[in-house]
């Protein structure tokens, strides 16, 4: 596994799909956004895109491959939620224990290689908040 210090200071945002594109597609209103969202479904940094859009209450644009409403409904869904990142990585974590696809992450990767193995597994980003408990087993988060 990833050591969760070195994934905190890797920049997420240098394997984004959108930093080589011309990002101003995923910012666009209504409808759209759901053509806009698959531009993300390649991309392998999708969770922590969700998880940073999420945690900073980003209000508009395409983030992690979910909508606006997407992401009000995520929020108003799990309100005591502290850190969606570490939420989403706790999930994902339990996720692949639990014999989920794409197989263990040897501890000697690099970040890059490890983001690169999870997300060729994930279908999109709100399967990953599928994976979340529900809010009655939650623990404080």
């Amino acid at each position: 596994m990833v050591d969760a210090r070195a994934a905190s200071r890797w920049n997420w945002r240098i394997a984004a799909r959108c930093r080589t594109a011309d990002a101003e597609e995923l910012f666009v209103r209504g409808a759209e956004q759901r053509r806009a969202r698959q531009f993300c479904a390649t991309c392998p940094v999708r969770m922590e895109c969700l998880a940073h859009a999420l945690d900073e209450r980003v209000e508009f644009g395409v983030w992690g491959g979910t909508t606006e409403r997407e992401r009000r409904a995520l929020l108003r869904s799990r309100p005591g939620v502290r850190s969606w990142a570490e939420l989403l990585r706790a999930a994902r974590a339990e996720h692949y224990a639990a014999g989920g696809p794409a197989g263990s992450i040897g501890s000697a990767g690099s970040a890059a290689s490890a983001v690169s193995a999870v997300s060729a597994a994930e279908e999109s980003a709100m399967a990953m908040a599928d994976l979340l408990p529900s809010p009655d087993r939650r623990t404080a988060c």
